[in-house]
């Protein structure tokens, strides 16, 4: 298990660092770059979030065992699903910054060494598009358990309600009055249950597409550095390479005299 980096990821030094560099020299990468930051700090709330509203649903649960509520069972196995999710995305979620502050370091130090032209390819400091892309896979995962957990807490509380409105009618009947073909509560149970779980579904479908925008920004780093043009240094370097090539193809001096001698 990863453990959790709980510090914001645009207060780590390194991520400072790198990010006035670029400011600096004007990086092309700059703005990608730091949507990519952006992204694993919303991340970061967006768990913030989910841990919040999990301890929402441990309080439901509890409520709902002191009063044998019949979506007891229900809730709590959904409970611990649900602990289990948070749990794998806040692990999933420390890799990620770990790995970008770690990318953080290693393009400072190479910055340092070989300039600003060590930037253009920023992406191959950071390795996080297989991270992103498991955050994703198991974000639809809770948010199908999410839907099952909802239709399971509205399906018990209807087959309640309507266990209800049976035994109430049959007394109806006894004492000769009409029966009712509704409750005046129906529905409000599954909804007051169901909320929470409701909340974090809408937080996990949130995280999706932040996750989603960070593989978006990753993408488009690695395009840039594809179609990169090559930095003034380079375009110089390339032009004496050919000077080079070109002086040693030419024919000696010596040669050329005795050619221009003998005719």
């Amino acid at each position: 298990m990863t453990k959790s980096n709980t510090a914001p990821i645009m207060s780590d030094k390194n991520v400072q660092e790198l990010i006035k560099i670029m400011q600096y020299n004007n990086a092309p990468t700059m703005k990608d770059f730091i949507a990519l930051i952006n992204q694993v700090g919303a991340m970061e709330k967006q768990l913030e979030a989910a841990v919040n509203e999990l301890a929402t649903m441990r309080r439901e649960l509890s409520e709902a065992q002191k009063q044998n509520n019949p979506a007891k069972n229900a809730l709590q196995k959904t409970v611990v699903s649900m602990q289990a999710q948070v749990l794998e995305l806040r692990d999933k979620l420390a890799e990620l910054k770990e790995n970008v502050i770690n990318g953080c370091k290693y393009a400072i130090a190479t910055f340092k060494e070989k300039g600003i032209t060590a930037l253009d390819n920023i992406a191959k400091f950071f390795k996080v598009k297989p991270i992103l892309e498991n955050m994703r896979e198991a974000l639809d995962k809770n948010i199908r358990e999410n839907d099952k957990a909802i239709a399971k807490i509205e399906a018990v509380s209807t087959e309640y309600h309507q266990a209800g409105l049976h035994v109430k009618n049959m007394g109806r009947a006894m004492i000769g009055k009409d029966t009712v073909q509704e409750l005046a509560l129906s529905g409000k149970l599954a909804a007051a249950i169901s909320y929470p779980f409701r909340t974090e579904r809408k937080i996990f479908a949130s995280m999706r597409k932040t996750v989603e925008s960070a593989i978006g920004s990753v993408t488009r780093l690695e395009e840039k550095a594809a179609v990169r043009k090559p930095s003034i240094r380079e375009t110089l370097e390339n032009l004496n390479k050919k000077v080079e090539r070109e002086k040693a193809e030419r024919p000696a001096p010596e040669r050329v005299r005795k050619v221009e001698h003998d005719r």
